[in-house]
Formats: C-alpha cells, structure tokens, sequence
C-alpha cells in the first residue's frame, strides 16, 4: 500500500504540472543596459493594444534583467522602458502554433536628451530590489569610496555589526558570507577583521538574500550576504585606476584591467590598503560578590595598523559555441599590528580607588590566503538548457603573537613589582577549503523550469595557542601556562543535493524546491586528547508563491528552512585572555540552529515611486547565543550555549522615490519584535523586546557641477538572552564630480559625521550589571580619485535601444 505524504504530492504536482498549462502563449526575454551590458532590473515590460495603446498585459525583469509572462494569442505593441532609458517599441504577432516565445535580447540606452540637462549616472539607483533578494551596486556609492568591505556593509539597510564583528540582518545573527559566491576561507578574529581585508572599491555590488531558496547552501539562517567582485567584461583593452587618501593615515590604491576578444575575456586586479584605525572602549561592572570591590571601571584607548594586498586574475574562454570555460586566481596578504592601553579601577562602595591595574598590549599578525577554481558552463541547447560545474580550493595561514605587561597599583597609587605580569600568547591559524559543485537548469516549452544540483564543501581549520606568563618569581621570563594553551583540530564536510521546479499558471507562479545536507564534523583537542564527532542528515523544503495582480504590482508567499552551524570561532575551547578580569572560550559541544522562515510581501511600481512591503516571521530552535558568567574569583568568562528558541515577527518597507529627474531617495525601515527563551542555560535567562530600524538614501544631481549623496541609518536595541544591544545612528554624506571628459572621476566624503556609530551593550545577571562601550575609528573623511582607460568602442547601433536574436517566423 503506497502511503500519499506530502512529499509524494510535491513530486505528484511538480511533474504533472509540466504540460498543463499550454493553453496560453509564454513570453520570455531578458533587458539589458546598453551601456553597461548588464542585466537591467525592475524595467518595465508591457503589451499595448495596437489600436489605441492601452495596457493588455506585462511584468517587470528580475535582477539578472529576465522577464517572463503569459498571454493570449494575438497582435500587440510591445514596449520596454525604465526611468532614464529611451522606451523601446515593436510591433509583434503572437500565433496559437507556439505556447512559447523567446523575445531574445532587449538593449535599453540613457536618453541622450536627459544626459544634456541631468548625468543619469549622479542618479544611477544603488538599489535594487527582488521578491528573495536585494541587489546594493555599491559602484554607485560616493559614501563608500575609500572604505573597506566591513564599513560598507554598516552603511546599507537591515545589517548591523557588533564589537566581535557579528553581522546582523533584519535583527537575525548567524549570517553566511559569500565572495563572488562562495565561502570566504580567510582567516581573522571575527568577520569584521576579514571583511576588512577587501577594499570597498573592489567591490561591485553585495547583495543581501533574506530568504534564500533550496538552490542556496542551507546554511546561514540571518541570510545570505553575497560579495561580488569588479571584474570587467568589455571588449579590447581597457581598465582604471584609483586611488584615496583619509583621515588619519588612511591609504588605499587599485588597479584593474581587462582584455576582451570575440573567444576569450582576459582580467586582473591589485588593490593595496595601508590604514591606521583608532579604537576606545570603556566599562562599568557593578559586582554582587562578597570580598571584591563592589564597581570595576574600565578604559581602553589603542589603534590598529593594518597593510593589505589582494591580487586577482582570471580568464574565461569560449571554447565552442555553447562551452565556456573559466579559471581564476586570488591573494589576500595581511599585516597588522594592534596596541592598546587598558586601565582598570577597582572601586569601593564610598567611590574611592581600592587599587587599579595597568595593561599594555602589543599583537602583531600576518596571514596569507590562496584561492583558485576553475568552472565550466555548458549550454545544451537554444532554449536554455544549461549544465554548470565548477572546483575551488583555497588555503589560508596566520601567524598572530600578543604580548602583555601588566602593573598593579594600591589605593595609594604605588605601584606593586610583586604583582607585575608579563604575558605573551602565540596563536597559529591554518586552514583548508575544497567546494565542489554540479548544477543543471532546464526550461520547458510551456515556461517551466527545474533546477538540480550536487554540491561538496569540505573544510579543515586548525587553531593552535601558546599562552606563557612571566612574574617575579620567573624574572618576568614566560613561562608555559598549560592550562591556557592548546591546539584545537575541526573537520567539517557538508554533502549536498537540491531539486527546485517553477512555473506560472496566468497570474499564478510558483517555486517549490528541497535541498538535503548531509554534515559530518569532527573537533579534536590535543591537551585532553578528546575527540567530538557531530553527524547529522537534514532536508530543507522551501516554498515561493507569487500573484501578480497587474504590472507591476504583485503579491508574494514563501517558506523556507535553514541552519545555522557553529564555526570555528563559536567551538574552540582555548581561552582567549583579554585581561585578568575578562576571558572568553568557545563551546565545542554547540549543536546547530535551525530556522524555519515565513514571508508575506506586495510590490507595486508607479511613474516614480517603487515600493515593496514585507511582512515576516522567524522561530529558531537550539538557538547560539552569547552568554557571560562571573566566576567566584571576579572573572567574566564568554561563551556560547543553545537557547531553547528564539521568535522574530516583523515588518519591513521600502520606498524607492524618484522626487525629480536629478533627485531620488530609498527609505527603508523595519520593525520587529523578538523573544529568546534560554531558561534551559539559567532560569532568568530569557528576554523580548520591541525594536526597529530607518535607513535613509539620497542622490541628488546639481547639474554641471557634482552628485550629492547622503546616507543616515537608525538601529533601535537587540534582545539579547542576558540584556541588549544599545540603539545606534549614524550619518554619511559624499560628493562625486566627472572630469576629462567622463574618463576620470573625484569625490570626497565623511563617514559618520556625528562620531555617533558605536557599540554599547548592557548585560544583567545575578551576579552583576555590565555596561560596555567599544567604538573603532567611524569619522573619517577620505579624498578619491579614479580614472578609466581602454579601447572599448561602442557599437554604431548601440545609440539607440533594440532587440537582438530571439525566435523569429510568423509566430513573431
């Protein structure tokens, strides 16, 4: 007897929808900008009645500038437009004997005349929205240039970063980072410190996937942050050259060029940064202990040197008329040295200095990161049938030595050799990541399409600490600390395949898709020769339902799950020491989080005005969340544990307005309400709040002169299971100006006017109440300059818009 589950219905509907919805005539294509030769999203695609133009019918090109909808059979004026772009018109005929046709290429260009009064690029959008994805084309950012890919990213709409680096999304933790795609296996503290690594002008665009479907690794349960490198693809010679100069010592250069023929696309790059960042901190721990000093008060005052080189070159290559074949290669070389002073107050309830402790620390790193794949793309046939593999292995070392001179001072202010320490720590880093993949897409008559894949990434890391301390019984000589020094060894190999089918019946469309994860992990310490195995098969569904009401105006649905695995920063259990006050430790018996997330969201496009609205809710089970416990002996250790749930539930708009020709804004704001329930840590470990975040853009264009951007963004508190994170705000603000003749360009700009960009979290406990500020080195003003050469010709056609290749005959 064959049992009916839901799966057997999902395959049952998935593959008798293949052929049943014929009736009508499917019509695909996909828009691009001329200029760019790039996919143009959110252009508005339409059919008009030849007799007296009114709208029959049309849709709106997804971010790869695709478009898609169905009709009847039937004569039309197509029209293709977007804001800034000449409209595009033909005639075309629609005949019963197809159920599909493909309208090829539609290439729009910049309206010469609006280029006579307003330079569309001062007021080319930055933002680009899609039902599961958002698109930043940071290329078009004047507040970002100069900058480094972790200050980029506190700029956009919905991400926050905290002082270990953590990057949040929508309020969400635990979000996956992808370079062009994949995994990053470069080495640092925290994602901050890695992300600082890639300058902003390396970058050209990040997208932000809040909801990503069963063809995406299931990891990351916040979200996708996806980081897409400039890699040029025009024809002949060309590149450019940039260059800025900050505050501060702040000093960062690029180079990239590319050489294109009919066969090949040759391309590199170098970008070099040389910065010097400041860094302040200071504390407040109210103590509930008996025998110490009921206040500790802290101050830290340092800066951080940091010279890094990122080197890439590529090639892909046609080798035949449907294979294209590529090959690539990255470096990222880093050196930084960090100093700061650190003084601690001991206070007594009347207010007065019980004793204080002086530190000095010195750390000085290198690391050096290898990477390089190769990927073939096979094209099977004309309607689109594709087959996609691709091979990357990147290796990664650091070497990172900490070295410490601590003194102790009585009430008196006399300072006690007895108590001197002298304390270094050497902390070696490797690792080893291979990520393999198989993709095959496949379009069906009737717009139909599956998508299925294989997919392997597995990864080594191996961290290593030596931590030794010196006093005076040792002549301040280091010695060995056993206890605080090990070698921490995690495997982690994650086996994947996916399957996703979509279609559309009229206004109808869906998605359905299920990817399954096999992950095998395995953590070893060598000083208690302990062995922690952790293997687990997963299936993760996803849903994504759309109505389109009318042009550009439509109603979307969707589910997905999702898993959040600790990394090796979470699971390491050596003891970072900070100061003799504040430790922290990873957890190696994390489990992972899991996540299943539900989206409601409408979108409607007018003239001059975009707006999409979503509603959203997020429960998480086996939560990872950061918890402190005091120790009886005054010490404040770090860790993570499981939370038994966490529930999100908000609202989040966005508004794209085009106020005039030379003036557009987007406005984005979220509200949202959190509860985590970590009882099963500490009975009083749970919490909920309200809170909300506003992200204001604005490009205006003051003609003959230079484009204005202004960028502003409030974040309201973050529940935490022992407190919270403190609101922030910030304000940016730059100016761009064209010069010979379009080739080169200058801009300046201040980032964070207001010096208001800090982290603040309040933690509670019974056993204290912590205050705590950090804040890195946010005001800056940077002077930029680029300039563009090369060969490229445009095209004698491209003045004008058209449409290339796409299905000819009577039926068009």
């Amino acid at each position: 007897m064959i049992r009916f589950t839901p799966l057997v219905a999902f395959f049952v509907v998935m593959f008798y929808s293949l052929d049943i919805f014929s009736q009508e005539v499917k019509i695909r294509g996909k828009v691009i900008d001329g200029k760019r030769e790039s996919g143009l999203e959110f252009a508005n695609v339409a059919l008009l009645t030849p007799s007296d133009s009114s709208l029959v019918t049309g849709g709106m090109s997804d971010l790869d500038g695709n478009f898609e909808f169905s009709t009847a059979a039937g004569e039309y004026i197509l029209r293709v437009g977007f804001i800034g772009y000449l409209e595009f018109y033909e005639k075309i005929t629609l005949g019963e004997s197809k159920n599909s046709v493909n309208l090829g290429t539609i290439t729009l260009v910049e309206d010469a005349q609006n280029l006579d009064e307003v330079v569309v690029e001062g007021v080319t959008s930055m933002f680009e929205s899609d039902i599961d994805k958002r698109t930043y084309n940071v290329e078009n950012s004047i507040v970002a240039e100069g900058q480094t890919a972790s200050q980029l990213l506190s700029t956009l709409p919905s991400i926050q970063m905290d002082d270990e680096g953590g990057i949040t999304m929508r309020g969400s933790g635990n979000i996956l980072i992808y370079i062009n795609g994949r995994p990053s296996n470069l080495s640092g503290d925290d994602a901050e410190s890695i992300l600082s690594q890639f300058p902003a002008n390396s970058i050209k665009s990040v997208e932000l996937i809040t909801n990503p479907s069963s063809r995406y690794d299931a990891t990351g349960d916040g979200g996708i942050i996806n980081i897409v490198l400039k890699k040029n693809e025009k024809t002949g010679f060309n590149g450019q050259v940039n260059a800025s100069i900050g505050t501060r010592d702040k000093y960062q250069a690029g180079l990239n060029l590319n050489y294109g023929t009919e066969k090949a696309n040759f391309y590199g790059s170098y970008n070099w940064q040389d910065r010097r960042q400041l860094e302040f901190g200071e504390g407040s721990r109210s103590n509930y202990l008996d025998g110490f000093s009921p206040k500790l008060e802290q101050d830290q005052d340092g800066y951080e040197l940091e010279k890094t080189h990122l080197v890439r070159a590529g090639v892909d290559y046609n080798i035949s008329e449907k294979g294209l074949f590529g090959v690539y290669f990255q470096g990222n070389f880093d050196d930084e040295t960090e100093y700061s002073d650190v003084t601690q107050l001991n206070i007594s309830q009347t207010g007065s200095i019980d004793s204080s402790f002086v530190r000095q620390n010195n750390e000085w790193s290198t690391s050096a990161n290898y990477e390089g794949g190769v990927n073939y793309t096979l094209t099977l046939d004309s309607l689109g049938q594709k087959l996609y593999s691709s091979f990357s292995y990147s290796y990664d070392t650091r070497e990172q030595t900490d070295y410490s001179n601590q003194e102790f001072f009585d009430a008196d202010g006399n300072s006690d050799p007895t108590k001197r320490l002298i304390q270094t720590n050497d902390r070696p880093r490797t690792s080893n990541l291979y990520v393999a993949q198989l993709d095959y897409e496949k379009p069906f008559q009737n717009g139909a399409k599956i998508e299925t894949g294989l997919k392997a990434t597995l990864g080594n890391w191996q961290w290593s600490q030596e931590f030794a301390q010196g006093d005076q019984f040792s002549d301040f000589e280091p010695v060995v600390v056993d206890t605080l020094s090990d070698t921490f060894d995690f495997d982690e190999s994650v086996y994947a395949a996916y399957f996703t089918y979509k279609n559309t019946k009229g206004k109808f469309g869906y998605q359905l898709g299920l990817r399954g994860e096999y992950t095998r992990t395995l953590g070893e310490t060598v000083r208690n020769n302990e062995s922690i195995p952790n293997n687990y098969l997963n299936l993760f569904p996803s849903a994504f339902l759309s109505y389109t009401i009318a042009a550009e105006n439509e109603l979307t649905l969707n589910y997905t799950r999702r898993i959040s695995r600790p990394s090796i920063w979470d699971l390491a259990p050596i003891y970072r020491v900070r100061d003799q006050y504040n430790f922290s430790i990873g957890n190696p018996y994390l489990q992972p989080e899991f996540t299943d997330s539900y989206e409601i969201g409408y979108m409607k496009g007018w003239e001059r005005y975009l707006l999409n609205a979503t509603v959203y809710h997020r429960y998480s089970t086996d939560v990872e969340t950061r918890i402190t416990i005091l120790t009886d002996n005054n010490v404040a250790i770090q860790s993570r544990e499981n939370a038994d749930t966490r529930a999100s539930t908000g609202f989040e708009l966005i508004n794209q307005i085009q106020i005039f020709n030379n003036l557009d804004a987007t406005l984005t704001g979220n509200l949202f309400y959190s509860k985590i329930n970590a009882e099963n840590i500490e009975q009083s470990f749970s919490n909920e709040n309200f809170s909300w975040t506003l992200n204001l853009l604005a490009n205006w264009l003051i003609p003959n002169w230079f484009s204005v951007q202004a960028q502003g963004n409030f974040r309201g508190p973050i529940v935490l299971a022992q407190g919270q994170i403190e609101p922030q705000y910030s304000l940016n603000i730059g100016l761009r100006k064209d010069v010979l003749k379009g080739k080169a360009t200058i801009s300046a700009n201040v980032s964070d006017i207001f010096n208001t960009r800090n982290f603040r979290i309040t933690t509670s406990n019974p056993r204290f109440d912590e205050k705590r500020v950090f804040q890195r080195e946010t005001r800056v003003g940077t002077l930029s300059f680029t300039y563009r050469f090369g060969g490229f010709k445009e095209r004698a056609e491209d003045n004008r818009s058209r449409r290339d290749g796409g299905d000819g005959g009577d039926d068009f």
